[in-house]
């Protein structure tokens, strides 16, 4: 396979740490929920947490799935294993890698709204706007990106790219 390189490291860590002072403006001195969905957005959100000075953070995860080995979503969303914290009245972000068609992001959304958070927010590194489905937006987005099979700073194909420091486009 070819690829073709997108976003450098440099970029994303900027972004990163943009993204860590918009959260920190909107929760300053309170205490926060960030729930990754796994495996995919563990790596940002490892860095989005570590450049939060001005938040009392806690971590949790949620895993689930729609894609397998495949580079088209099957429409799907499997839940694979929930959150473990309580997150009612609470103050949550879910964290992602990527919204694409958004159906994960609406389905994970609705779950964690029902376990009566004091406020969901959505952060998502990358945001690829021309492939919504479902109408929802991110309340924290990195990056625009292109309609191209994205991977690497936690994005897969088949479990394969993660470790890669910077997001590339992955071609036949």
């Amino acid at each position: 396979m070819e690829d073709r390189f997108i976003l450098s490291q440099e970029a994303i860590q900027e972004k990163v740490k943009e993204i860590a002072r918009q959260i920190e403006r909107d929760y300053e001195g309170k205490e926060v929920v960030f729930v990754g969905v796994l495996k995919g957005a563990f790596i940002f959100l490892a860095d989005l947490v570590r450049n939060i000075e001005k938040v009392d953070v806690l971590i949790d995860f949620i895993k689930v799935s729609s894609y397998g080995a495949s580079t088209e979503t099957s429409g799907v969303v499997r839940l694979d294993f929930d959150t473990t914290m309580n997150l009612e009245g609470r103050h949550v972000i879910l964290v992602e890698d990527i919204l694409d068609t958004g159906l994960t992001l609406r389905y994970l959304k609705e779950l964690l709204e029902k376990k009566n958070p004091l406020s969901l927010r959505i952060a998502v590194l990358l945001d690829k706007f021309e492939r919504r489905k479902v109408q929802i937006e991110a309340d924290y987005v990195g990056f625009r990106v292109p309609d191209k099979f994205l991977v690497g700073y936690g994005l897969d194909y088949a479990e394969r790219y993660r470790n890669i420091p910077y997001v590339m486009e992955l071609k036949e």
